[in-house]
């Protein structure tokens, strides 16, 4: 079944609440060799509150399709542009707040954190969630 928004959006918070804070902590404890630092988890936040938004347009997006499905490649690509807009919002524009000056997030780290997040989250979506929630399918990606 294809996913509701309501489905959509209980999915992103509970895969970000879980999966994506997980891969997180060894990017803020320093783990992960760019020095121990929050802003980590405050990127994870705003994925997640944009990413209700985009859901929006995502679910809108779906219903104009002929089979009304969203096919793998179209996740990578939204998985793109959310990288882009919030890599504008906290670095190049600085729209976004974050708990240091934009100059001292690198690139770098900035890419491998949320590459590591999205491939963790999309992983879980179509691997955990269909072994864990055995009917989240049928009831259009809602756990609940």
């Amino acid at each position: 079944m294809t996913p509701t928004l309501f489905g959509r959006w209980q999915t992103r918070l509970l895969l970000l609440a879980t999966v994506g804070v997980l891969v997180s902590i060894p990017f803020a404890t320093g783990l992960i060799g760019f020095g121990a630092n929050s802003v980590y988890f405050w990127i994870l936040g705003y994925v997640a509150i944009f990413g209700l938004g985009w859901d929006l347009l995502y679910n809108y997006l779906q219903k104009l399709r002929w089979d009304r499905d969203w096919p793998a490649v179209y996740q990578l690509l939204a998985g793109i542009w959310e990288l882009f807009f919030i890599y504008c919002g906290v670095k190049l524009f600085g729209f976004l707040p974050i708990p240091l000056p934009k100059e001292e997030l690198s690139l770098g780290a900035f890419l491998l954190h949320y590459s590591c997040v999205w491939l963790a989250v999309f992983i879980a979506s179509q691997s955990l969630m269909r072994i864990i929630f055995l009917r989240w399918r049928f009831r259009g990606g809602q756990w609940l």
